[in-house]
């Protein structure tokens, strides 16, 4: 796999994708490399967990019971804006649940709580989507978002790890992937250890 990036950078890796799934015209090998970035998703929802609902603090708690109420807690709020998405996707066919913000989601409810508005429905049929769902649908992700990088960062000024001097880019940039894509049947030599 090659990774041209806008500045002209050019990075070549070697990428292996182990499967059973062997026939070629039922599973193309482009689909199985979209599906590999579905399942980036679980990855998602950690970082969703970790950077937008605890907004970097960490874990209170000094008793095992403790973390687990506050684990629960964290994973019950979570469920409730990831099934609020779904309910308001339902009420577009066809909208990709990728295309809902979940900064967008996150903000919002926070503040029809704190601010105490859009809590109760208004009298009359239910309303599926609410206050959360239309503030999600007007900050929608384009349909097909280009490909990105983001530049990598140094999380932690107390980080035993040094940074990583010029190693990556220093901003997010668009990128161009072209890969060339090689069956083996019976197995695989070993990769080059660096």
């Amino acid at each position: 796999m090659t990774v041209t990036l806008a500045d002209g950078t050019v990075r070549t890796e070697q990428w292996r994708l182990l499967t059973s799934l062997i026939d070629p015209a039922a599973h193309p090998a482009a689909e199985l490399v979209d599906l590999y970035h579905e399942r980036w998703q679980s990855e998602t929802t950690y970082f969703s967990i970790k950077a937008t609902l605890l907004d970097g603090r960490v874990l209170r708690s000094r008793s095992l019971q403790g973390l687990d109420q506050e684990v629960y807690a964290l994973l019950t709020a979570y469920q409730a804006l990831i099934r609020t998405a779904a309910d308001t996707a339902c009420t577009r066919p066809g909208l990709d649940m990728d295309r809902i913000s979940f900064a967008v989601l996150h903000t919002t409810a926070t503040d029809s709580i704190i601010t105490a508005t859009g809590i109760l429905p208004p009298a009359g049929p239910a309303d599926l989507v609410g206050v959360i769902g239309r503030a999600v649908l007007d900050a929608l992700h384009p349909a097909r978002r280009r490909h990105r990088v983001k530049a990598r960062t140094r999380k932690n000024p107390t980080s035993k790890y040094g940074l990583n001097a010029g190693q990556h880019p220093a901003t997010s940039q668009n990128y161009t992937v072209s890969t060339t894509t090689t069956f083996f049947e019976h197995g695989l030599s070993n990769r080059s250890r660096r």
